[in-house]
């Protein structure tokens, strides 16, 4: 569910630059060295703002936490968006060739919602509920896609590709078969959905 926005009008006015540059500086340092790792000076300083112009627009950093999370959700989202195709198994094709893209490219450091809840312990923190809903949307757009491939009762297949994604988003972070990672994911992803279908 979206957060409610902190002014009447966001919604019909345009961005503002300052807050996007904020968020820019943001999603750079959190993203490149850890969220608790990152003050609010740094960011404050990456923006070139002023601490009250930085308030007025976060009052807390995990209001500046839970927007950069928004982000990358919205990133992802529309990343994925733009697979669509009509056709279920090539979608699911592209979102593995996608996840290994991601994970081989250039200063990729893993999944930011990963890091996030590996940063954030208490499940009910709104940052934690932010991961959450950001994992739920991704598993029930799998499970979209497996009905549409006559998984009806996709539950546990859903949970196996969830692994199966997060395991190369870790492995990516940590080097691992960056040549073949994009085959290997198709493959055990096909195994997983032909298992199911048995």
């Amino acid at each position: 569910m979206a957060r409610a926005s902190a002014t009447p009008d966001a919604a019909t006015s345009r961005p503002s630059p300052v807050r996007e540059r904020i968020l820019a500086a943001a999603d750079e340092l959190f993203y490149g060295e850890g969220i608790r790792a990152v003050s609010a000076d740094r960011i404050i300083a990456a923006a070139a703002v002023s601490k009250v112009t930085f308030y007025r627009h976060f009052p807390t950093k995990d209001d500046l936490v839970l927007a950069y999370l928004d982000g990358r959700a919205a990133a992802e989202r529309g990343a994925l968006d733009g697979l669509r195709t009509g056709d279920a198994c090539a979608m699911l094709t592209g979102i593995a060739h996608a996840l290994a893209d991601a994970s081989c490219a250039s200063g990729f450091r893993g999944c930011p919602f990963i890091n996030a809840a590996a940063e954030y312990a208490d499940p009910g923190h709104p940052v934690r509920q932010a991961v959450a809903a950001h994992r739920a949307w991704f598993a029930g757009l799998l499970r979209d896609l497996l009905a549409e491939l006559g998984i009806g009762d996709s539950s546990t297949v859903v949970d196996q590709l969830m692994m199966l994604r997060d395991g190369a988003m870790v492995g990516g972070y940590l080097g691992a078969g960056s040549d073949s990672r994009a085959g290997a994911l198709i493959e055990a992803g096909r195994a997983v959905i032909e298992t199911a279908r048995r």
